[in-house]
């Protein structure tokens, strides 16, 4: 067989290995695996306590009573951090946008809400953010999507001055770290954990603009894709409905090469997909765990500016836990998960290590369950609190309230980051 004929079947067979690994459900088949296996003392890592749910479910429905006190609960959101300190910022875009029309505000909303997510990693414990138009500091998610909401509406994202609130192709693969250091206020007196990585994922995501016209459009924005799966370029059709797991499914096709640690199968790349070896799979896709948690992020984050537009949005259950360390601090500060050996939290380990993918996998797995026994302590159903509002409760809250408490803020496994999968 030729190179080229060899070159063809191996990309075939990775392109089979990705569709079946771009799923939330093969996210939960393949983290259910690994929970199943722990369960039954195979795991390496971790045990897993099954009778300290209960108590981790009282924490979540405790921090879902004090933050959401009539029990309303939205998604998890980025929109949420766009709230903090009490400043209704989607309010000051619209006035920014003033008679837009509705199309327009939302493909603004939904730039946005892409370059903040994916700012949206770990920032660290040392750094902060001061807000100079109210004055209040943020630290943590809160303070990245501050200061992502003021860079987007300055324009640093845009190559057009005239449009200067929108994210375009041209504007990101321009994107200077140090520009970006400069509006994050990192610095060497305020680190920023993965700045470079941060700085780096942008300008991909400029790249992989540019290079899909027929998804991006022309100038290349990643409102495109609202375009792309309701056919709103003449306006939004009254009947427009997509389902949340569509939007993942063409953010994963989409942005699949801008990950730089993303993994590949035959020159496929993966993004955030795993090796485990005690994972079962078809094909090539044997031995792979996905999780897509920022691509999730994104999905979970664009439900709202999609809503807002007029948009019905169906299937949003579809959808899993976050694996990322609130969550999975949750679960291990709570004792349902319990590290074998005590010292593995002084090191620090990476994405791919075998003991983080199997705590993201435990974590995806495990909330599942823990969000009945939550709509258990609250009295409400699946309906009343989807599993994005138990997240927003929730989950994400225990687990930084759970962290402060033990550790002043800090996760209990490190993990090296470049900004782009914590």
């Amino acid at each position: 067989m030729s190179q080229q004929n060899e070159f063809v079947r191996e990309f075939s067979q990775g392109e089979v290995a990705a569709s079946i690994l771009r799923s939330t459900v093969a996210v939960r088949e393949r983290c259910g695996q690994l929970l199943d296996r722990a369960r039954v003392g195979h795991s390496a890592w971790f045990t897993v306590d099954d009778g300290r749910m209960r108590a981790a479910a009282a924490e979540v429905a405790a921090a879902t009573r004090r933050h959401y006190p009539k029990l309303q609960v939205p998604l998890h959101s980025r929109w949420r951090h766009f709230e903090a300190g009490g400043v209704d910022r989607r309010h000051l875009l619209e006035q920014r946008l003033g008679d837009a029309p509705l199309s327009a505000r939302a493909r603004a909303m939904i730039d946005l809400t892409v370059v903040s997510v994916l700012l949206d990693a770990g920032a660290g414990s040392d750094w902060k953010y001061v807000d100079a138009a109210s004055g209040q500091t943020y630290t943590r998610s809160e303070g990245l999507a501050v200061a992502s909401f003021h860079a987007f509406t300055a324009g640093m994202f845009s190559s057009d001055r005239l449009h200067p609130l929108q994210a375009d192709a041209e504007g990101l693969r321009s994107l200077v770290t140090d520009r970006l250091a400069e509006v994050l206020q990192a610095s060497e007196a305020n680190p920023l954990v993965g700045l470079q990585g941060r700085a780096v994922l942008l300008r991909r995501l400029g790249e992989a603009l540019q290079e899909q016209p027929e998804v991006f459009g022309d100038p290349g924005r990643p409102s495109g894709i609202f375009d792309w799966l309701i056919g709103a370029e003449g306006g939004i059709p009254h009947s427009a409905d997509v389902d949340a797991h569509d939007i993942l499914s063409q953010l994963l096709v989409s942005l699949s090469g801008i990950w730089p640690l993303g993994t590949s199968i035959g020159g496929v790349p993966l993004g955030d997909v795993w090796r485990h070896a005690a994972v079962r799979g078809d094909a090539d896709s044997d031995g792979w765990v996905p999780f897509h948690k920022l691509t999730q992020w994104i999905t979970y984050s664009l439900l709202e500016p999609f809503t807002w537009a007029g948009v019905q949005v169906r299937g949003i259950e579809r959808l899993t836990a976050l694996p990322e360390y609130r969550n999975g601090g949750l679960l291990i500060d709570s004792g349902v998960l319990q590290l074998r050996e005590p010292e593995a939290a002084n090191t620090v380990w990476h994405p791919g290590d075998e003991i983080i993918v199997e705590w993201r996998a435990l974590t995806v797995a495990l909330i599942d369950e823990l969000a009945g026994l939550v709509r258990s302590e609250l009295s409400l159903s699946e309906d009343e609190l989807p599993l994005a509002a138990v997240l927003e409760g929730g989950t994400w809250a225990a687990g930084r309230e759970l962290a402060q408490r033990a550790r002043d803020g800090r996760p209990p496994l490190q993990v090296h980051s470049d900004g782009t999968v914590f």
